[in-house]
């Protein structure tokens, strides 16, 4: 037998009085064997985090308190732990993974220092082999260039280089235990396929064992030996992968795997004969400064459009795919007018917006609108929800009392209550801030929609739910929306078109039924083959799962 690394008995958290429930996490018993991968799966705010961070005693003790159970490593009580013994154990023995890059790095430090750090706090004094240690690692995260890209910070490093980077510090001692919390959220499929395919090795090579928490199932089915299910704080359903994905006991277990994104031949709003234009994009490129090392730095180039063009016509959706680093979220960006192009042009209605400034910028601001791929990063820590969803609206001359009337309208379409609008941003779970931002964005009623990674951070069935939001909105106002996004499966539920980017270029545009089919481009296959739970998902289409009453 496979002895346990990590033994959780009758868990609980307890909420602040006043939260929607008495408990987070409510008589929790899981193990992680050494050298096992155990899932974690719920919808969001269903406690996986919070057990995460109970493991790693990182919960705020005023506000999330540890009312009962017990935790332990290797046989270690890790309740009964100071903090100076608790120091030395998180990242030598125990590594966590945390969801969101941007608030888990430091934006003051560059990536190259704080992988370092970790090294420098363990006891590792030689700075050569230090840096040497640092190279590896960024190497093993297939990380582009890492003696220059050690010297950036945090945001000058897209989504999923971020979040690689934060990885590599989890890593860096190859701990016993590994907690991963949603870690290939926003990662594209071909680089989630070497992290899930390098945490492998190291399970098979130190006999590791990994907690990892998430909502995507095709890599649950890729990767888990065991899997646990939590609802409202409550474990409700466990047992082997196999077991679990394939043959569930438990009628909420069902409903998660009925929701996941299954890849679709042809999107229901796909049409035979193409709408007027909205948006051109013509010959666009853009380049940035490269950075270097020393005072000046460096005085290169970086190129992240190359003579991009694309349209999208009116109440059409485009899907833009790529790895992290193609230039998706750049385009994006562009078409927003919060970067300007080198080259190019952008016509919007027929009429070129590249060059607008001052008030006339300010006057289309409102018919384009952008889902950030970020939710936390995007909202303003020091204003309640209600302020962030209707500033921009009333900023852009809609009266007071129709921003908040359109407000509480689009709330309750991404399924919020009239309760979110007196609280903060840090108040709500990843899934929950990634709803706010999408209401900010619906509630200035625009015709074009740019969805930076709308829904990676959100657990299936939300997701199903914002997808159904996002086609009924289109449908309903003839909305167009450039929609970015890692997940091929996600892209062929709502969009018209697919367009696939790689190192800056569009090497591929087809409908979706055209590019699911027969791919042309050997890139956009290998994206295709990259794609997690494929083999489970061909199973569960030839013999669906039944839920047992």
């Amino acid at each position: 037998m496979t002895a346990n690394l990590l033994e959780i008995r009758e868990l609980s958290v307890a909420l602040p009085e006043g939260g929607d429930r008495p408990f987070a996490v409510r008589n929790v018993s899981l193990d992680v064997p050494a050298g096992q991968t155990v899932c974690v799966v719920g919808e969001s705010g269903s406690g996986k985090s919070v057990m995460a961070n109970a493991v790693m005693r990182l919960l705020p003790p005023r506000v999330l308190r540890i009312a009962g159970g017990r935790i332990s490593l290797a046989g270690e009580d890790l309740l009964a732990l100071d903090a100076a013994a608790l120091r030395r154990l998180r990242g030598s023995r125990m590594g966590m993974i945390f969801q969101e890059p941007m608030t888990a790095l430091n934006p003051v430090m560059t990536v190259g220092e704080q992988i370092e750090e970790v090294l420098l706090v363990h006891g590792q004094h030689d700075a050569r082999r230090r840096e040497q240690r640092v190279v590896e690692l960024m190497q093993e995260m297939n990380l582009p260039d890492p003696q220059a890209l050690r010297h950036r910070y945090p945001f000058q490093l897209s989504g999923g280089q971020r979040q690689r980077v934060v990885i590599a510090i989890a890593m860096a001692l190859e701990p016993q235990l590994l907690i991963a919390d949603e870690p290939t959220t926003a990662l594209d499929v071909t680089t989630q396929a070497q992290i899930l395919a390098l945490i492998q090795r190291l399970q098979q090579r130190h006999g590791i064992g990994v907690l990892f928490i998430t909502h995507d199932f095709g890599v649950v089915a890729d990767i888990a030996h065991r899997v646990v299910v939590m609802q409202h704080g409550h474990v409700v359903e466990s047992g082997s992968a196999a077991q679990v994905l394939r043959h569930p006991q438990h009628a909420y277990t069902r409903r998660l795997i009925d929701a996941v994104p299954r890849l679709r031949a042809a999107s229901s709003g796909e049409t035979a004969s193409a709408p007027a234009a909205l948006l051109q994009i013509e010959q666009i490129s853009k380049s940035y400064r490269a950075r270097g090392k020393g005072l000046f730095g460096g005085r290169g180039r970086t190129l992240a459009l190359d003579g991009v063009s694309l349209a999208i016509g009116e109440g059409e959706t485009v899907g833009l795919i790529g790895e992290s680093g193609s230039g998706k979220t750049t385009l994006g960006q562009c078409v927003m007018r919060l970067l300007d192009v080198d080259s190019g042009r952008l016509l919007f209605r027929g009429q070129p917006i590249q060059d607008l400034r001052g008030r006339a910028l300010k006057a289309l601001r409102p018919q384009i609108q952008m889902i950030f791929q970020d939710p936390f990063a995007s909202l303003n820590p020091r204003h309640r929800v209600g302020r962030i969803v209707t500033e921009n609206a009333i900023l852009c001359g809609v009266p007071e009392i129709e921003a908040q009337r359109r407000m509480h309208e689009v709330l309750q379409v991404v399924g919020l209550d009239a309760s979110v609008v007196d609280r903060y941003p840090h108040e709500f779970s990843g899934g929950q801030r990634q709803r706010i931002g999408i209401a900010r964005a619906l509630v200035m009623q625009p015709r074009l929609i740019v969805a930076d990674e709308a829904v990676s951070a959100l657990d299936v069935s939300v997701q199903q739910q914002v997808l159904s939001l996002l086609r009924d909105v289109r449908s309903r106002l003839g909305l167009s929306m450039l929609f970015i996004t890692h997940d091929l499966r996600v892209a062929s539920q709502i969009c018209d078109r697919i367009a696939v980017m790689h190192k800056g270029c569009i090497v591929e545009t087809g409908t979706v039924q055209a590019i699911a089919r027969a791919p042309q481009h050997p890139y956009t296959r290998s994206l295709f083959a990259a794609m997690p739970g494929q083999a489970w998902e061909r199973d569960i289409e030839q013999n669906p799962p039944r839920a047992v009453a």
